[in-house]
């Protein structure tokens, strides 16, 4: 094989939600810190993640983390997280999946029964406990970024449907998060489509109708996510979620930084407290169980941090290459699968 380009890969998914890494083919990406390297890669060079999520080596229902030496000393390892549209500070299920590999594959020494490292993200620092038996991660658990409510009770003005009340919150992303119910959503399975088509339109509503910024860094902005979610009946404290990933599809888990979002909600209501289970269910059936390990402030605002904890399992090994040859360095996309949102490579 004459392959210009080469990436050893590991794909990993985190309770459904694939989520590749990639171990070999790129030394370092220019920044000072992750989040200036995160700011290369989408400003300056975005080829890596095209490459590896782009049609024909990847797909809509994926995401792609690069793996890097940290930043900063108190860190074990950097991460890098793409999705098929932009690059998230951070993300829950790509946590549970870099950790699971880093670990399993020897990258990161790991320790039975338990595993202490410290991610360095473009979010921030992350603290991660990862329980080990036999060679084999069984869960990771980690200490998300200081996560907060923007806003409670958005109206949103919603193209073809009127009125839409949603909470804006981070947690390491900006969601706006609806009932499902009251935009008439039971949360089932053979709902994923409609509220894909849904959710894009409320994600656009909201980044055209409010302006929603991190008080602590400006560059992060902007509702990237719509999530709907429902209590489960019969359950306490459980909820399911459904988070629409542009250019349109849902995520396959319950979604780390969607739960910590949430979480930032209920603690602003009243209704979770500090060590107080939550568990969060995706439309598959699989569950993140959740806690606010700690309450703070970001930028004046009442935060707090959550404990996500989550299952992680390696499903292949393999390496993407180029050939010069080949007519789609970058790869190709086609709005059957990625939706009309999609702008193709520009």
């Amino acid at each position: 094989m004459r392959w210009r380009k080469r990436l050893s890969i590991v794909d990993a998914h985190a309770e459904g939600e694939v989520g590749r890494v990639i171990t070999g083919g790129v030394l370092d990406v220019p920044g000072a810190t992750m989040f200036d390297k995160k700011r290369h890669l989408e400003t300056e060079d975005d080829s890596i993640r095209r490459f590896c999520l782009f049609e024909p080596r990847g797909g809509a229902a994926m995401s792609v983390n690069l793996v890097l030496p940290p930043t900063v000393p108190e860190a074990d390892v950097g991460m890098i997280i793409m999705e098929s549209t932009d690059y998230p500070p951070m993300s829950g299920s790509n946590t549970i999946c870099v950790v699971t590999v880093v670990l399993e594959t020897g990258l990161v020494p790991m320790h039975e029964p338990e595993t202490r490292l410290v991610l360095d993200t473009p979010a921030g620092l992350v603290a991660v406990t990862a329980r080990c038996k036999d060679g084999k991660v069984e869960t990771v658990a980690f200490d998300n970024v200081p996560c907060f409510v923007d806003r409670l009770d958005a109206a949103l003005e919603v193209e073809g449907v009127g009125t839409v009340t949603a909470d804006i919150s981070y947690g390491g992303a900006f969601f706006a998060i609806v009932d499902a119910s009251s935009v008439g959503f039971s949360m089932v399975p053979d709902e994923a489509r409609d509220m894909v088509d849904l959710g894009e339109k409320i994600k656009a509503a909201a980044v055209e109708q409010l302006d929603v910024t991190h008080p602590e860094n400006p560059l992060i902005r902007d509702v990237t996510f719509a999530y709907f979610t429902d209590r489960v009946a019969g359950e306490d404290n459980t909820w399911v979620n459904a988070i629409v990933v542009s250019p349109g599809r849902l995520d396959r888990c319950p979604c780390g930084t969607g739960c910590s979002a949430r979480l930032a909600v209920l603690s602003e209501r009243g209704l979770a407290k500090p060590g107080q289970v939550h568990t969060f269910r995706s439309l598959l059936g699989t569950r993140f169980v959740t806690e606010v390990a700690r309450t703070t402030e970001v930028g004046g605002r009442p935060a707090v941090v959550p404990r996500i904890k989550g299952r992680g399992w390696i499903f292949a090994t393999h390496e993407l290459g180029w050939d010069a040859s080949d007519p789609f360095p970058e790869g190709f996309l086609l709005t059957d699968t990625w939706g009309a949102g999609m702008k193709g490579l520009n």
